[in-house]
């Protein structure tokens, strides 16, 4: 979806203002306070900027019932699918089959890097909270296989999940800011894997070194690692690296072929870029890998189509509700927009000359501390950096996504769910977890924004 054309102001400057800020600070005060979920959360929040505008309440719920349903068509089936894949890579053993060669590949000293590798490899198609469950026994493994702290091996791994899930598509914080601003799917994800890399290399083995160092952690027995003798006959069942990996990048390669193919075949009617078009386009990348994948994690390797079934069945209760506040984010953003808060904030910015994708990351950065959630930051952030993107080059408004998508990670603490997954899964205190988990993140988002920024110098 293009970005918005924008509205003009419903109200003065200061009252557009107030009303973002007390939506922002409701969205704060619920979803922390109260705890109530994001999604009713967002639809208050929506209502909120609104009324203090000075909307109608009828439009108030157009506008929002118009973002809702645009925001679902153009994100819910991308995340749906994506689920449906990580799914069947899991229950496959495919996952397993990433982080097994890869690491049983690697000596002790390469070992943290191989982590990131394994990390960034299985965060591309997976969420965060399903990537950390199914990476904790590996971790565990390899750190007493090593004699290592569990920190050394484990924040590269966490770094390569958490930055795949802030700034590469088709995670729902990308897809969201992609189709809130208008930005190229392909050339983000590109330019979203260019930044990713280097980030993920200062803040996984680099860092990890570090924290290794401060926070020495023993492998905790209450987890029984799987060895392949335990594994048993499933173990023999799964899908080779190669067959696996060719097929975890099936949708990647798909959406860089469109891409490349938009940059430098500028005849629109060739039939190569025609193609290439089609089968890049997001819903046709995605849905093309995950029916590879019922076939390479599924039937090839014996499974029934009804069990294949069955696990595209199971893949989908789980995100039912990351659906939800995304779209529930858009109704958020749409009604943001038609207050015109987008045009004021971008006449101010360029009045201000205050560098565009500086702000795009202080605003994520600031929601991401006070709400704990990225997806909620990137929402809100993307949401008021619309109107900024106007006249920006393709490139240029990727950039802005990817800053979005570096601020939205920033210094996890404790009102973020996933602050607490990896304090009880590596059995850490508070204190340690802010240590490592909590610093780590803070690297990982101030190097993307670094990164990006060394890109805007040539993009």
């Amino acid at each position: 979806m293009a970005a918005e054309e924008l509205a003009e102001p419903v109200a003065g400057g200061w009252q557009l203002v107030t009303a973002a800020l007390v939506a922002i600070a409701l969205l704060v005060v619920l979803i922390t306070l109260v705890k109530l979920h994001p999604f009713l959360a967002l639809i208050l929040g929506a209502f909120t900027v609104g009324i203090v505008a000075g909307e109608n309440i009828l439009d108030v719920l157009d506008s929002f019932s118009t973002g809702f349903g645009d925001t679902t068509a153009g994100v819910g089936i991308l995340i749906a699918l994506g689920a449906m894949f990580a799914k069947l890579l899991a229950d496959s053993g495919g996952a397993d089959q990433i982080v097994d060669t890869i690491v049983g590949r690697s000596g002790p000293r390469t070992l943290p890097w191989a982590m990131a590798a394994v990390g960034a490899l299985i965060g591309l198609p997976m969420f965060f909270e399903i990537g950390l469950v199914l990476l904790m026994p590996v971790i565990f493994l390899v750190a007493r296989r090593a004699q290592v702290s569990l920190i050394t091996v484990g924040i590269p791994a966490l770094a390569g999940l958490s930055a795949m899930h802030g700034l590469v598509p088709p995670h729902p914080g990308p897809l969201t800011a992609i189709d809130y601003l208008g930005a190229d799917l392909g050339v983000t994800l590109a330019l979203g894997v260019l930044v990713a890399v280097p980030t993920v290399i200062v803040s996984g083995p680099l860092f990890g070194s570090i924290a290794g160092r401060w926070v020495v952690l023993d492998p905790p027995d209450r987890f029984d690692v799987r060895d392949d003798e335990e594994r048993g006959t499933a173990g023999d069942r799964r899908p080779t690296f190669a067959v696996t990996l060719l097929t975890v990048l099936t949708p990647v390669a798909l959406m860089l072929a469109k891409a490349l193919a938009d940059i430098f075949i500028s005849d629109e009617g060739q039939p190569v870029r025609q193609v290439l078009d089609v089968l890049g386009e997001p819903l046709v990348a995605l849905l093309l890998a995950t029916l590879l994948a019922m076939v390479t994690f599924g039937t090839a390797l014996g499974t029934s189509v009804k069990d294949v079934g069955s696990i595209i069945e199971s893949s989908l209760p789980p995100i039912a509700g990351i659906i939800l506040i995304v779209a529930a984010g858009g109704g958020f953003k749409q009604v943001l927009v038609d207050t015109g808060i987008g045009t004021l904030l971008a006449d101010w910015a360029r009045d201000g000359n205050i560098p565009v994708l500086l702000l795009a990351w202080v605003l994520a950065v600031l929601i991401r501390l006070a709400t704990g959630s990225a997806t909620v930051a990137t929402i809100t952030a993307s949401s008021l950096m619309i109107g900024l993107v106007d006249g920006l080059s393709t490139g240029e408004t990727s950039l802005v996504v990817l800053a979005v998508g570096a601020g939205s990670v920033f210094f996890s603490h404790v009102n973020d769910a996933g602050f607490w997954l990896v304090k009880e899964y590596f059995g850490m205190s508070v204190g340690q977890t802010i240590k490592t988990w909590s610093l780590m993140e803070t690297v990982l988002s101030v190097s993307g924004l670094v990164f990006v920024l060394l890109l805007s110098l040539v993009i």
